[in-house]
């Protein structure tokens, strides 16, 4: 090379063995997720390895490597393995060994409930290091994707007229099983062309028997709220001695519609609406406390809509309310609002600013600016949470939610690219998008204090 140019030399070797810890700055996340690890206690996950055979790779080791895997946006367990050869922050973290990607795959499969418990431990480590104080959160869902395609489901009208398609095939196929010895029928097998129609009808059946047991669900459900809406009205009419204003409710229909569906892939997904149009996924919610923007409480839910979630997110505040402290606060948009959930918050002592309607954009000045009437005394309880919003100081608390809970969000989906589920069904799915935020707790606890 030209003597202008700094000096490349690929087969020096090394005078003495090379450090691990000299090629890893000093500040480096891998460096704090190792630190964090160790100071979690993984006696749960310990005690389900046994002796002999080949010894296993600690827990810590497995744990940090998926941590800091999905910080960074490296997800499959493939991946992961490679990484601990082309990486030195992967190589730091596994003590430059390498775990193969059946080891990696098993261990978070089999331990995704146990990191339920580490969720919390970590955010005990935070309020130690002095970077998270429980206060107020923000709650919200965004829809991720399934391990499954939408394009592999049926619906029941489809399953309906395919079965009926399928019977019929069987009858001509058996008629001409009959006359295959007497006619010079084409070239067929037969038994093999029945066989596969047998399965797919065993599948459609299979498929059919889980759309009734959801519609029967979904009925269920909308008859309680139906007989509600009609209790509450009845009350109304007794209480003002006038019959209430608009239409009734309409009873729900029994019975699958043509359009409820399953999936063959992921049977526990389901189809939801989103900003990329209908995607085959989850509803996945997560409550962020405003200042730290930590995430304090997370769940799964096959429901799109967010109605059902305030309640679900109180008991999980609720259960580690000794170690993290009482939330002061709830935060969330209008597809959280009802009287139910205001009433839950009251229940537990936790103030609701939950929007009542929809703002539209750009409100003149004195509409954002002028001062709402006085709040009656005698107002109940989803009243008096619409002045506090509609107050200097319910705006000013309430305008935090768009800024903590929705940019947590974006992070974990365009940062870190998480954008799909790995695992399929409902319960590992839960497990998986537990680990993202714990992934997302320890990218925060580090840009606060790391």
């Amino acid at each position: 090379m030209s003597d202008k140019f700094q000096p490349i030399n690929r087969d020096t070797a090394y005078l003495l063995p090379p450090s691990l810890q000299d090629w890893l700055p000093e500040k480096h996340l891998a460096r704090f997720v190792v630190d964090i690890v160790d100071q979690l206690d993984l006696g749960e996950l310990v005690k389900h390895y046994g002796g002999g055979g080949k010894p296993p790779y600690h827990p810590a080791v497995l744990l940090a490597l998926l941590f800091y895997g999905y910080a960074t946006g490296v997800f499959s367990s493939r991946k992961l393995e490679q990484a601990t050869y082309d990486s030195v922050a992967f190589r730091f973290i596994t003590g430059d060994t390498h775990p193969d990607h059946d080891t990696i795959a098993a261990f978070r499969k089999r331990f995704l409930p146990e990191l339920e418990g580490l969720f919390v431990q970590m955010l005990v480590v935070a309020k130690v290091m002095g970077v998270f104080k429980l206060g107020k959160v923000s709650l919200d869902g965004t829809k991720i994707k399934a391990n499954a395609s939408k394009h592999k489901a049926m619906s029941w009208g489809y399953a309906n007229k395919l079965e009926e398609q399928l019977r019929r095939e069987v009858q001509e196929l058996l008629k001409k099983a009959e006359r295959a010895d007497a006619e010079d029928e084409p070239e067929m097998d037969i038994p093999d062309e029945l066989t596969r129609r047998e399965d797919r009808l065993a599948a459609i059946k299979k498929a059919k028997e889980e759309i009734e047991r959801r519609a029967k669900e979904c009925f269920d459900a909308e008859q309680a709220e139906y007989e509600a809406k009609l209790k509450q009205r009845k009350d109304k009419d007794a209480k003002t001695g006038k019959k209430a204003r608009g239409r009734e409710p309409k009873p729900p229909q029994a019975g699958p519609r043509d359009k409820d569906q399953v999936n063959f892939t992921d049977a526990e997904s389901r189809i939801m609406p989103s900003s990329e149009g209908f995607v085959q996924g989850y509803n996945a919610q997560a409550a962020v406390d405003i200042e730290s923007h930590l995430i304090v409480e997370n769940h799964l839910t096959q429901q799109s809509n967010d109605k059902q979630e305030v309640e679900p997110t109180l008991k999980g505040l609720k259960e580690t309310e000794e170690h993290l402290g009482k939330a002061e606060a709830l935060l969330a948009d209008a597809g959280y609002f009802s009287a139910d959930n205001i009433k839950q918050c009251e229940a537990e002592e936790v103030v609701p600013y939950i929007s009542d309607h929809r703002e539209r954009h750009n409100q003149s000045w004195d509409e954002r600016f002028k001062p709402p009437p006085p709040c009656p005394e005698d107002a109940d309880a989803v009243t008096v949470m619409a002045h506090r919003l509609r107050t200097a100081e319910g705006k000013a608390i309430y305008a935090k939610r768009k800024s903590t809970v929705e940019t947590v969000f974006g992070i974990i989906k365009e940062v870190m690219g998480f954008r799909r589920f790995h695992l399929r069904g409902l319960n590992a799915a839960q497990g998986e998008w537990n680990l993202v935020c714990m992934a997302w707790n320890l990218k925060r606890m580090y840009a606060l204090g790391g």
